[in-house]
């Protein structure tokens, strides 16, 4: 088995490890918050609608380590702990070198989420505290730290951000050279946002009328991370960002049981 294979295999089981925690969410009482029509029944039992929920994202993972992998190296993109493990180098350094600008990020990704939040917060009702109250206890922290901080890296990081820098670099460098920073710090924006916006699925569940607050906390809380991340992938690693992301959400876990977050 060769490294590239190796490399696919270990990023595609850590994207994995998010989505089957997502066995963990409480899907009955997600469901609650937005029941069916009267009359309606459910079509298949909640285990089974569990499992079947895991397909589509399992399927998204294999793509974007398979986009990954594939060109990364192209553009100097890397996952140097991964890279470490596929090649049998040295893990031990390749795992120093992302935790410190990990945490570092994830702090700053955290507190900036909190600020944000905190100035948005005026302007929210008592029904949208309530509610992401309990969109909180449907999510467990382990959920949270794994699907956000591995697979959501995985798919928008290695994958996604990977293939803008690279479309790019081919479109307008042809190929040539290490691709420009304004090419990196684009696919950065763009990623970032896509990023934003595919929390908003989840907050038209919650809020079939979302307030504009609650749209702009949507959109600038997340993006705002994803600069971060994607900032930290550049320049550092994968490894960093994704660390970044579990402390980001150790951090909005932490002032939310606090009572200084939602």
């Amino acid at each position: 088995m060769n490294v590239k294979v190796r490399l696919f295999l270990i990023l595609l089981a850590a994207g994995l490890t998010g989505v089957i925690s997502f066995l963990l969410v409480d899907l009955e009482a997600l469901l609650a918050m937005q029941p069916l029509p009267a009359g309606t029944d459910m079509p298949m039992s909640i285990p089974m609608l569990k499992l079947l929920s895991l397909i589509q994202p399992a399927v998204l993972v294999a793509v974007a380590a398979v986009i990954g992998v594939g060109l990364a190296s192209r553009v100097g993109l890397r996952s140097p702990v991964a890279e470490a493990v596929a090649s049998r180098r040295d893990v031990p350094l390749a795992i120093k070198s992302q935790l410190v600008p990990g945490i570092i990020g994830g702090l700053a990704g955290g507190v900036s989420i909190v600020l944000i939040s905190a100035i948005l917060k005026p302007f929210l009702t008592a029904e949208i505290f309530a509610r992401l109250g309990e969109w909180g206890n449907i999510l467990p922290l382990p959920v949270r730290l794994l699907y956000g901080g591995i697979t959501e890296e995985v798919l928008l990081r290695w994958g996604m951000m990977t293939l803008l820098v690279w479309a790019a670099w081919r479109l307008f460098q042809k190929g040539q050279d290490r691709p420009r920073p304004v090419i990196v710090v684009a696919a950065i924006l763009l990623s970032s946002l896509t990023f934003a916006l595919g929390h908003m699925p989840i907050a038209f569940l919650l809020f079939p009328e979302p307030t504009l607050p609650l749209i702009l906390f949507v959109i600038f809380g997340n993006s705002t991370f994803g600069l971060i991340a994607g900032w930290l992938y550049w320049k550092k690693g994968l490894e960093s960002a994704m660390i970044a992301h579990m402390i980001a959400h150790v951090v909005m876990f932490a002032a939310s049981y606090l009572g200084a977050y939602f």
